[in-house]
């Protein structure tokens, strides 16, 4: 069994999951999600901009496990922000995943016409097309920005970057104050050779006998932070689900808070982020 996080809009996520960003489909990602769904895993992330959802929803429809003990999760591009666009692209990541509806639905990057991709998102909630609705990448800055329509319809979810290098201080008490969990994307810290070398976390692997990036995801699951490391390898993708049977002490949890570097690799709000996204075509093959 894998544990769960209540959401605030009392729905139950699976605290882990399995990410799929960067898994060509070419049956790589359909031979992935197998894998996960066989060792476990119940939480599948996927994303329009991945251009695998298709692959996802044959490999959920072909495990045989019961659609309702499956969690997922796609995200709408900002090409398609604007409402009517909205409306269209949540059909079309349905019909491309081959769900009648999806767990989680996000807006990918908080840039554009975010109040009208968010009244679309709310509407599907209510029609029964989506059951949570979140956004992702959203900084502090972002928030302010936006704040007027987040807290008339709460998100239940922002899905940033995370790892004991960038704990997101600032952000995690506006999402606290919100009730809004925080969702991992790099939560091993697209694999830092440095993390993995911090002594502290060496000895803890040690300690536990377990591997570094167990410990990592141990500690992000303490903090109630929900992961989805990606990995095609199977071995690799069992081992990151092998989390529940240790504890981190608080002592434990004060050292690796201590690695926070207050940054990380993407920066939402630098100059030129908007600009370059804008400009990735999510709809070329459609």
């Amino acid at each position: 069994m894998v544990e769960t996080f209540k959401l605030n809009d009392g729905t139950n996520i699976p605290a882990i999951g399995f990410g799929t960003f960067q898994i060509p489909a070419d049956g790589s990602t359909y031979q992935a999600v197998s894998d996960a769904l066989k060792l476990g895993y119940r939480h599948i992330d996927t994303a329009v901009a991945y251009f695998n959802e298709q692959e996802v929803g044959k490999a959920i429809k072909d495990s045989g496990i019961p659609r309702d003990e499956i969690w997922v999760t796609s995200k709408l591009w900002l090409q398609d922000y604007a409402y009517e666009d909205a409306k269209k692209a949540i059909d079309l990541s349905l019909k491309k995943l081959g769900l009648d509806y999806i767990d989680l639905y996000l807006i990918h990057q908080p840039y554009g016409k975010v109040d009208e991709a968010w009244k679309a998102m709310v509407e599907a909630k209510e029609a029964g097309k989506i059951r949570s609705i979140g956004i992702s990448n959203v900084t502090p800055k972002i928030w302010n920005k936006w704040k007027d329509i987040f807290t008339e319809n709460v998100p239940s979810v922002n899905q940033v970057e995370f790892n004991p290098y960038f704990q997101q201080k600032e952000l995690r008490k506006i999402m606290a104050e919100n009730q809004i969990t925080l969702e991992a994307w790099a939560p091993l810290g697209q694999g830092n050779h440095d993390l993995f070398k911090e002594p502290v976390l060496v000895e803890m692997a040690k300690k536990y006998g377990k591997d570094v990036g167990q410990v990592i995801l141990r500690f992000e699951h303490q903090e109630g932070v929900i992961v989805f490391p990606k990995s095609v390898h199977e071995a690799r993708i069992k081992s990151n689900k092998e989390i529940f049977d240790f504890e981190l002490t608080s002592d434990e949890m004060d050292a690796i808070r201590a690695l926070d570097k207050g940054k990380g690799m993407h920066n939402p709000d630098a100059p030129g982020v908007e600009k370059m996204l804008s400009q990735y075509d999510v709809h070329a093959n459609d």
